[in-house]
């Protein structure tokens, strides 16, 4: 059963995200601050984390990033009422998977946590699907059908990245770090340079799949249905 915590001081708050979590059968796990929370994930097994920003002792910013730290594969849902942008790019800066203000319909709290959870499992497989094309994290291969075609090895590395997510932000911060490593020496325009030969390399492909600029903050791989 996928255990999930919640982090936040507002015990209705916290009551509220559990009743509805756990009737879709996730296993839900309170804590109140981050320092307890910090204390639960030391002892506990858990996939995704729900936090607040505003919280005594331990802020949901400083714990996103001593979660990030120390498991770089937890999910990561920042719940809170501020609902700026300024706040939303912060958030993914640090490392968050999602975001969602309050007030908050817990109908959709429910969808982002199983689309979160949907889109980790996707990422642990090495072949992806994107309509008739398919990535090969195995060969390193875009396969059509019976042809296969090699991508330059940071070009098919960023779009397995953003494929393996469908729908998530990745700030070019973060895409950096992830695909060229911590150490790299140029700037964040190399993200954009790859996005702009991706995106030329798989135009005919739009009715399937496109990536997304997400206006001051990143990219994110968008999936057509059908």
């Amino acid at each position: 059963m996928t255990k999930i915590l919640i982090v936040d001081d507002d015990a209705h708050i916290r009551e509220l995200m559990s009743f509805f979590l756990q009737n879709e059968g996730f296993d839900i796990i309170e804590a109140v601050n981050g320092e307890e929370a910090l204390a639960l994930l030391a002892d506990k097994l858990v996939e995704l984390v729900i936090l607040d920003i505003m919280m005594p002792l331990m802020d949901g910013w400083d714990l996103c990033k001593e979660i990030r730290k120390r498991d770089p594969h937890i999910l990561l849902l920042m719940v809170t009422a501020k609902g700026e942008s300024g706040h939303k790019v912060k958030g993914f800066q640090l490392g968050t998977d999602d975001y969602l203000a309050k007030p908050f319909d817990p109908v959709e709290l429910v969808l982002r946590v199983k689309a979160l959870l949907k889109r980790s499992r996707i990422s642990s497989s090495k072949v992806i699907q994107l309509g008739e094309i398919l990535l090969n994290l195995g060969t390193y291969k875009v396969v059509r059908g019976d042809e296969e075609q090699a991508l330059p090895l940071k070009e098919f590395e960023l779009l397995f990245k953003l494929a393996s997510h469908p729908g998530q932000i990745f700030t070019r911060e973060q895409l950096i770090t992830q695909i060229w490593g911590m150490d790299y020496e140029g700037d964040d325009r190399t993200v954009d340079v790859h996005i702009k030969r991706l995106r030329q390399r798989f135009a005919s492909d739009m009715k399937h799949f496109y990536i997304e600029t997400a206006r001051g903050l990143g990219y994110r791989l968008v999936v057509n249905a059908g």
